[in-house]
């Protein structure tokens, strides 16, 4: 567990690690300075909610984006939220290394997000 990530909606650890490969676990739109507030209004800032999570969880294991190889995100409005999260998605990471992605469309999220991400990460 990361002592300044967000509060986790379910029993979980933040990232596990097993031989330099980091697992990171599916963060939500959730505010981790206040965790009952709100989520924010629409996929972009919930999106950046997600990653700025997921940056918190990273920098408190020692890695940051740079690291990630592979990364899951789920959609609760998948045809109307793909393009707008496909225009963010490049923002986060050095151009021309964008990590795998697998993106899918889920009927529901924890805490009714529309949208979750999971990361896996290789330590150098």
């Amino acid at each position: 567990m990361v002592n300044s990530g967000p509060r986790p909606v379910a029993p979980f650890s933040h990232a596990v690690e097993a031989d330099g490969w980091v697992f990171v676990t599916g963060q939500m739109p959730t505010d981790p300075a206040a965790p009952d507030a709100p989520l924010p209004e629409g996929i972009e800032a919930q999106a950046r909610r997600v990653m700025a999570n997921l940056a918190i969880v990273l920098e408190g294991i020692g890695l940051s984006f740079e690291h990630v190889t592979m990364a899951r995100i789920y959609l609760t409005q998948f045809e109307r939220d793909y393009a707008a999260l496909n225009a963010l998605w490049p923002s986060f990471f050095t151009p021309g290394k964008l990590p795998a992605r697998t993106t899918i469309g889920v009927t529901a999220l924890a805490v009714g997000a529309l949208v979750e991400i999971d990361l896996v990460a290789k330590r150098p």
